[in-house]
């Protein structure tokens, strides 16, 4: 059973951050599709028959993190994924020279869709942007690499969509970016934490360097129409 907030961090965030926007039928919540396609739920004994059915379409899928159900309904598919490494940090991180770095914002939405498209795709919508704050630097007139924050409660930020165009790579635009958010976060008087596949070497040796420690090992699932 999860016992912190991090601990089931979908259903965390869309029941206190962004319960504004949050779907919502039985105790299941969800994203809108054009957000995230992330659902939360509030233990692994759920109720999901009723719920799924109202909040996830045909032909869509979600993904479930942290918490997920015992078992899936009838004619619902829950598939397992890789576990991912939760990470938080705990201290000031360096921030290493670079370009200008920049808030993203409405003006900048076709550069960071098109992006994240390349280098990010599937997690990232058209409206994901409105769940926290963007940052990215520009070379040459074009968006060379950009974070954000996505999920996260009254007291944590998860530094999220960390990416950088093949073109930009290998000058630490990444670390730039993640040091100058992570420690925005910390002064603010929240925890800043992220997740990462350990398949991704690079990132989670970055990280790790930078001084990101693994707080968990976190399940990660998908839930589809079977």
């Amino acid at each position: 059973m999860a016992t912190h907030a991090l601990d089931n961090p979908f259903f965390s965030a869309l029941a206190s951050l962004h319960a504004d926007i949050a779907l919502q039928a039985g105790d299941v919540l969800r994203y809108p599709a054009e957000f995230a396609p992330f659902l939360g739920i509030p233990h692994p004994d759920v109720d999901l028959v009723g719920p799924l059915e109202a909040l996830v379409p045909a032909g869509d899928s979600v993904l479930v993190l942290g918490v997920a159900p015992m078992d899936a309904p009838d004619g619902w598919l829950l598939e397992r994924f890789a576990d991912l490494a939760q990470m938080t940090c705990d201290r000031d991180i360096e921030v290493i020279d670079g370009p200008d770095i920049v808030a993203l914002d409405d003006r900048h939405h076709a550069d960071v869709l098109a992006l994240t498209g390349l280098v990010y795709p599937h997690y990232f919508r058209p409206r994901t942007m409105a769940l926290g704050r963007y940052f990215g630097m520009y070379v040459e007139g074009r968006l060379a690499a950009m974070i954000g924050e996505r999920l996260g409660t009254a007291d944590s930020r998860e530094m999220s969509a960390i990416c950088t165009h093949p073109d930009f790579m290998g000058r630490g635009y990444a670390r730039r970016l993640t040091a100058f958010l992570t420690n925005r976060t910390r002064q603010e008087g929240r925890q800043a934490f992220l997740h990462v596949a350990y398949a991704n070497n690079r990132a989670h040796a970055l990280y790790a360097q930078m001084g990101y420690r693994l707080r968990r090992d976190i399940p990660f699932f998908a839930l589809r129409r079977g």
